[in-house]
């Protein structure tokens, strides 16, 4: 379809493991499978989508 192929995708992993850290990639593919999770929905024409609220040290931090 793009022309990618397996070479191609382990440089953009490598490049990503690079930039983000192998920490946040959990977290980083949580978020992406909830937005596209909220995308399916908004598409079908449900009117209910995923918010989380922000973390509770944030809420301390404006205290």
């Amino acid at each position: 379809m793009f022309g990618f192929g397996m070479p191609e995708l382990i440089v953009v992993l490598v490049i990503v493991l690079v930039v983000f850290g192998a920490g946040r990639l959990p977290e980083i593919g949580g978020a992406l499978g909830k937005s596209i999770r909220n995308f399916k929905k908004a598409s079908n024409g449900k009117e209910e989508i995923e918010i989380k609220p922000g973390r509770p040290d944030d809420e301390k931090k404006s205290e």
